[in-house]
Parts: C-alpha cells; sequence; structure tokens
C-alpha cells in the first residue's frame, strides 16, 4: 500500500510543482490571450488534473505489483517527465508552440505507455485513457491558443 501512496504522491507532487510554475507565471499574460472555443473556466483544469493524477498514479502501481520488467513502467516515468514540462513552456516561457510540441510528444509517450501496460495488466492500460483524452483536448486548446495569438 506504501507504494500506492509513492506513485500517486509522485504524479500530484508533479502537478503541485506545474501549479506553483502557474501560481508564480504572470496572470496578465494567460488572461491577455484569445481563448480557442471549448476552453474552460480555470478551476476546471486544477480539478480535472488532480484525478487524472490519481488514476495515473493507480495504473503504475497496478502495473508495479507484476514486476514484469522495467519498460513500461520507464515509459510511464517519462510520460510524467513530459506532462511536467507543459505548464512551463505554455505559462513560464510564454511559448505555446513549444507546448505544442511537449503535446505531441507526450500524446507519443502516453500511447506507448498504454501498448505496455496493456499485456501487463488491461485496467492499468484503460485507467490512462481518461488521461490520453484530455490530453487530446489538452493539444487542441495549445494549438488554438498558438493559432489565435501567433505573436
Amino acid at each position: 500500500m506504501l507504494a500506492l501512496v509513492g506513485f500517486v504522491g509522485l504524479c500530484l507532487l508533479v502537478g503541485a510543482a506545474d501549479g506553483s510554475v502557474v501560481a508564480g507565471a504572470p496572470r496578465g499574460w494567460y488572461q491577455s490571450l484569445n481563448r480557442p472555443p471549448g476552453t474552460p473556466p480555470d478551476w476546471v483544469f486544477m480539478t480535472v488534473w488532480t484525478g487524472l493524477y490519481a488514476t495515473i498514479g493507480l495504473a503504475a502501481w497496478l502495473v508495479w505489483r507484476r514486476a514484469v520488467g522495467t519498460r513500461p513502467l520507464r515509459l510511464w516515468g517519462w510520460q510524467l517527465a513530459a506532462t511536467a514540462c507543459w505548464t512551463p513552456a505554455f505559462f513560464a516561457l510564454h511559448s505555446p508552440p513549444l507546448a505544442l510540441a511537449v503535446c505531441l510528444v507526450l500524446l507519443a509517450l502516453i500511447v506507448l505507455t498504454m501498448r505496455a501496460f496493456l499485456p501487463v495488466r488491461r485496467a492499468a492500460a484503460w485507467l490512462m485513457a481518461p488521461y490520453l483524452a484530455w490530453t487530446v483536448y489538452a493539444t487542441y486548446l495549445t494549438a488554438g491558443f498558438w493559432w489565435l495569438n501567433p505573436t
């Protein structure tokens, strides 16, 4: 059970670190951007990400319990690292193009992680599906911010 707390805790730590980047970033820049259609209110992001981090951590824990090799968990770690890179790219560097590149890498890593999880623990792969769906949506939003705010 301690390992479960560790996996979920690591994910939540990534979220907290990203949250500190957003909190420390000048809010004026983001508020001044033209928003793509379907952009949710700001509070939605924290709510959704908290749930996603819990399921991402649970998925890794389920795979870890089977202890069938390191590749699936290595991929999981890479996708978590890529997730951590999006917020600084977008908010700290004010770079939607860089954030979009991170999204594209992240999408590939999530798919690879799900494929690696599938033979180990089918439920773990499916626990990653909402994360994949949200990342597709985040990719749309990021591309939209870039498109609508080209400078």
